[in-house]
């Protein structure tokens, strides 16, 4: 029987695990930082029926511009923004991939804080990149100066900034941004995926686009818009920027429906953020009763919370999988990553954690 190591794989690829996490059918999912609450039906029915007025012309290839959808996205994201100044991709990762293979490369490198998204040097990795991973400091935090010695000492053609920060809930001040783009000679992408959940939403890259023409923004509908099960990506950036991106995307890559789905989402903007505010109550309320019961959980300004203080993460990950409850161990010592949930689901991971503190 043919097994992978016996297929004519890339070198590089061998002894590799594909990207996932668990994906188990349990009551409380509080894993993969998805929006705990389902479309509302009134959206729901809207998007469905963009839906129907798209697909009469499903045998024709889709607007390969998705001019529609970029017009959208400039209305909702605002900052005197373009439409041929946006892009989008089926997901955020596509996204990236899209930024990576148009600006990476073999012989090229790609330069990121850590602990930080872990697709970041899989995506480099499927280029042909070398990945350049630079400690974070104290508290998961990153400094001007930081920043700028680590590109003066690694000189990165690419440089991902992640804010708020996958898996540690960091923000980063728009100055170690500022500072980034102007040390970098290449590009500086900064993947805001979580930025509708920030205490301060006004604290967005989105401000400096216009001042920094290889600074790149990248967000997603996959948090605030519950849209994790469409794939909807996107990114903002100079309109060269988006012709170097024209280069590398397949061709008709958004289909018709993704397209149609998405505008209608986007008309329901208001709605859709008024969930994500019930989302920060609780995540705040994560933060502020396991402070309470001993655990250290960090800062965050996304819709998750890593949890300082776990003596055994994997003892505790199991016991909270016992109960029906699955969070995310994402490998750094003695935490655990905890997605906010309904009241509800956070109501039972707080009480269950309290009784294995208790216990």
């Amino acid at each position: 029987m043919t097994t992978l190591d016996d297929l004519p794989i890339r070198d590089d690829l061998r002894g590799l695990t594909p990207y996932g996490a668990p994906q188990l059918d349990v009551p409380v999912r509080l894993n993969v930082n998805e929006n705990a609450y389902r479309v509302p039906e009134a959206v729901a029915l809207d998007i469905v029926q963009e839906i129907a007025r798209a697909l009469p012309d499903a045998n024709r290839y889709p607007d390969r511009e998705f001019d529609a959808l970029r017009r959208a996205f400039a209305d909702y994201l605002g900052h005197g923004l373009e439409p041929e100044q946006l892009w989008a991709g089926n997901g955020s990762n596509e996204v990236l991939q899209h930024v990576l293979q148009a600006f990476g490369g073999p012989g090229r490198s790609l330069l990121s804080f850590t602990p930080t998204y872990s697709m970041y040097p899989l995506l480099a990795q499927g280029v042909g990149m070398r990945w350049v991973p630079v400690p974070r400091g104290a508290g998961f935090t990153i400094t001007p100066d930081a920043v700028r010695a680590a590109i003066a000492e690694h000189d990165p053609d690419v440089v991902f900034l992640c804010s708020p920060n996958n898996p540690t809930g960091t923000a980063i001040d728009l100055e170690v941004v500022e500072a980034a783009a102007e040390a970098a000679r290449g590009i500086v992408l900064v993947d805001e995926a979580y930025a509708e959940f920030a205490h301060d939403r006004s604290q967005t890259a989105l401000s400096l686009l216009e001042r920094h023409p290889r600074l790149l923004v990248s967000r997603t509908m996959s948090k605030a818009f519950a849209f994790a099960g469409i794939r909807v990506g996107y990114l903002a950036a100079h309109p060269a920027v988006i012709d170097a991106l024209r280069l590398v995307r397949l061709p008709y890559h958004l289909s018709a429906i993704t397209q149609a789905a998405a505008v209608a989402a986007l008309r329901h903007s208001d709605e859709m953020l008024s969930r994500v505010d019930e989302l920060r109550t609780q995540r705040d309320r994560i933060v502020e009763e396991l402070t309470a019961l001993g655990f250290q959980p960090y800062p965050s300004d996304a819709n998750f919370v890593l949890v300082g203080g776990v003596a055994d993460p994997q003892a505790t990950f199991r016991a909270l999988l016992d109960r029906g409850i699955l969070v995310r161990d994402v490998g750094l010592p003695h935490t655990l990553r905890i997605t906010a949930g309904t009241r509800a689901e956070t109501s039972a991971v707080l009480a269950a954690l309290a009784d294995l503190g208790a216990e």
